[in-house]
C-alpha cells in the first residue's frame, strides 16, 4: 500500500512492502517499528540505527517527537490525497508556531525568554516525560513572542506553552 505522507510542505511518498521492508521517495529501508508497553513510545529501527520517538494521532495528523523536533506529519492513502487535492483543500502555513506539549509532563528548562530571536533547531523548551527529558526545538527562525510556563509547572498534552512568530 502506498502513502502520501506530507510535513512541513514537503510530500513523501511511503510503500509498505510485504516482506515488512518500506521504501520512502522509492528508496528501501528495512524497518522494525514497535510500542514500547502499549505507550505512545516506540522504538524505531531504520536499517539497523535505533531511534525512539513518541507517536500521537490527531485528528487530522500525526504528531512525532523524534530528536527532539516535533512533527506533524499527515497521512494519506493515494486515493484520499486525490480528493483532497481535487476539493481544492491544501493547508495554508501559519507564519506563527505555537509549541504544545506532545505528552503531559513537567517543565524542566526554558532557555528562552520572550523578545528572543531564535533559529530553527534552537532549544525552546526541556520536558520530562516518563523519565525522559526532552529538548523540544523550533521548526522555524523567529522571534520568541509568549511564553507560558516555566520550569517546575506539570503541563497536560496539547498545552500551548509558547510561541515562535516569523519575522
Amino acid at each position: 500500500m502506498k502513502y502520501i505522507t506530507t510535513i512541513d510542505d514537503k510530500e513523501f511518498t511511503v510503500e509498505i512492502l510485504e516482506d515488512g521492508g518500506v521504501t520512502v521517495n522509492g528508496k528501501p529501508y528495512r524497518v522494525d517499528f514497535e510500542s514500547i508497553n502499549g505507550q505512545p513510545l516506540y522504538s524505531l529501527l531504520v536499517d539497523g540505527a535505533s531511534y525512539e520517538g513518541m507517536v500521537y494521532p490527531m485528528e487530522d495528523v500525526w504528531e512525532v517527537l523524534l530528536g527532539g523536533y516535533l512533527y506533524r506529519a499527515r497521512v494519506e492513502d493515494e486515493r484520499e490525497k486525490r480528493l483532497r487535492t481535487a476539493a481544492g483543500g491544501s493547508q495554508a502555513q501559519n507564519a506563527n508556531f505555537h509549541l504544545k506539549a506532545p505528552m503531559p509532563g513537567l517543565v524542566v528548562a526554558v532557555p528562552v525568554e520572550e523578545g528572543q530571536q531564535v533559529q530553527a533547531g534552537d532549544v525552546l523548551l526541556i520536558l520530562e516525560s516518563m523519565k525522559m527529558q526532552n529538548e523540544l526545538k523550533s521548526p522555524q527562525d523567529g522571534v520568541v513572542r509568549r511564553v507560558r510556563v516555566k520550569a517546575g509547572e506539570s503541563v497536560e498534552r496539547k498545552q500551548v506553552m509558547l510561541s515562535v512568530y516569523a519575522e
